[in-house]
């Protein structure tokens, strides 16, 4: 296989035309689909060797498989992933689809949570698939942030909001990140968290690590200008500050406090983009994708798929999502018009009810 990944472009007509009836034959049945099925339905006529031959080349290509050595083909992840990029056909919604949804949410009378629960419903019903219901995210003032390190690479962020609500969110913490630093974030943002939503206090970080930012430069300009100091990779994550020999220094006391004082904004300036890491992780949603097997880390040893479309709120900010998992041979074009579909319904609803 080249280390160049393929494209349709790279295809002629007839491996475009193999490749689509091969995704689709297997989308529809879930069996492989061999030369001689393709040879009944192939636009123009050609033999059962030259498809076979057509096929082994997309095999090469890493865009199909076989089960088994004399079995016909299917298509790989890779080639699901170019068939939903580049040749999937997405209609309309169909009618009785669209009634069998409207119906199910016009039935859903009371608040929010009870309508979530009827489009999970719905979903499965009638896509046959497991649904997925990401509730909205709340937007009120925040009254308190905790973090909780649950392991090295999984903590807990509990979300206490001035009306009263409650939110826990599992996320990735930055590398290196330990019980006590995440207590030290924590008690920094409800230092200044009052009266500001989680998106609110995200800016209010980015400012002053600006802020910072400028001051370190300020201080550091005289020391580099003079010879004293020197730049290690500036602007990046791991930048530094290398002075040229302390005994050096023409300034003296006055030197020295500066240095003292931009080492002090180093550090404050490393403990505050770490907390932007965590507000950044705590706030971070998902978009509107199709993810194929192991593209989708929650699903990768299942062999499953995720199609899933978020919902917007009146002003259009994304709080919420709804998908459908299922196995990689969904009928991607019938279930991204149904998710979709009901994604923009559910954003109706939730704004009216809120």
């Amino acid at each position: 296989m080249s280390d160049r990944s393929p494209r349709i472009e790279d295809m002629n007509d007839r491996s475009r035309e193999v490749f689509r009836r091969v995704v689709e034959g297997y989308l529809e049945t879930g069996a492989p689909v061999g030369s001689r099925t393709l040879t009944r339905h192939m636009s123009e006529k050609v033999s059962a060797a030259t498809i076979r031959n057509t096929m082994q080349d997309l095999e090469h290509m890493g865009l199909l498989g076989s089960p088994h050595v004399s079995a016909g083909r299917i298509p790989t992840q890779s080639g699901l992933r170019m068939f939903v990029d580049g040749l999937l056909e997405v209609g309309d919604l169909d009618g009785e689809d669209r009634r069998r949804i409207d119906q199910s949410m016009a039935e859903a009378d009371g608040d929010v949570a009870t309508l979530l629960d009827r489009v999970g419903h719905a979903l499965s019903g009638l896509t046959h698939g497991a649904s997925l219901v990401l509730t909205p995210k709340h937007e009120a003032p925040i009254r308190h942030v905790e973090f909780v390190s649950l392991s090295p690479e999984r903590a807990l962020v509990v979300l206490v909001f001035a009306d009263g609500h409650v939110e826990n969110r599992i996320f990735t913490p930055p590398a290196g990140q330990t019980p006590s630093s995440m207590r030290e974030a924590a008690n920094f943002l409800n230092a200044i968290a009052g009266g500001h939503t989680l998106r609110e206090l995200a800016g209010v970080i980015s400012r002053e690590i600006a802020a910072r930012r400028q001051e370190i430069d300020r201080l550091a300009a005289d020391l580099v200008e003079s010879g004293l100091a020197t730049w290690v990779d500036p602007g990046e994550q791991g930048e530094r500050l290398i002075v040229r020999g302390r005994g050096n220094l023409l300034g003296g006391d006055a030197a020295e406090a500066d240095l003292e004082r931009i080492r002090s904004l180093f550090d404050d300036l490393e403990r505050k983009r770490d907390i932007a890491q965590f507000l950044d992780l705590a706030e971070e949603g998902d978009g509107v994708r199709i993810f194929i097997g192991s593209e989708n880390k929650l699903f990768s040893l299942s062999g499953s798929s995720l199609v899933v479309s978020p919902y917007m709120n009146a002003d259009r900010k994304i709080i919420g999502a709804v998908g459908v998992i299922g196995p990689t041979r969904l009928n991607y074009g019938r279930i991204v018009p149904i998710v979709d579909y009901t994604a923009q319904l559910v954003g109706r609803l939730v704004s009216d009810r809120s």
